[in-house]
């Protein structure tokens, strides 16, 4: 069984909306084993829902957002088999925990396995109005079709 954490900063936009998305689309094609999470790396948003702006702009394409934020937790290198992160800045201070070689092959940026956006940050949407949000669901769409596709590969 598959298992994926995706992490953003404060786990209320970027994090959740790939999360779901990814469970939204494994769920539509049929595999119930995989294990998807996200946490953020800053604690100000604690326990609260995803951003009503990504939950929004998630339900205009069918991807209800569930969850509430949460830290990330250094356990969760044993936990999961994926640890995606939205940003070379993440990406290098969880780098630093990751304290063996295994645990650092865990870390990807979301869009390693994107066709469109490979290599690509995904920017923060908070402060960029809704086409920033859009334009984030675009990115992690295109980054879930071929995380999924990784994970479940077409014999």
């Amino acid at each position: 069984m598959p298992s994926v954490m995706f992490i953003c900063l404060g786990n209320i936009c970027r994090s959740p909306a790939a999360e779901n998305m990814l469970r939204h689309m494994a769920e539509k094609e049929g595999y119930t084993d995989l294990v998807v999470d996200s946490c953020g790396m800053g604690d100000w948003h604690l326990g609260a829902s995803p951003d009503k702006r990504m939950t929004d702009a998630s339900m205009t394409r069918g991807i209800p957002m569930r969850g509430r934020a949460k830290l990330f937790q250094l356990d969760f290198f044993e936990k999961f088999d994926y640890i995606f992160v939205v940003d070379n800045e993440i990406l290098h201070r969880l780098y630093h925990h990751a304290d063996t070689p295994a645990k650092k092959a865990k870390l990807k940026l979301i869009t390693e396995f994107s066709e469109v956006y490979k290599g690509e940050e995904i920017p923060d949407p908070f402060y960029r109005g809704e086409e920033g949000f859009e334009h984030v669901l675009d990115m992690l769409e295109d980054s879930c079709r071929g995380i999924l596709e990784h994970l479940y590969p077409k014999s």
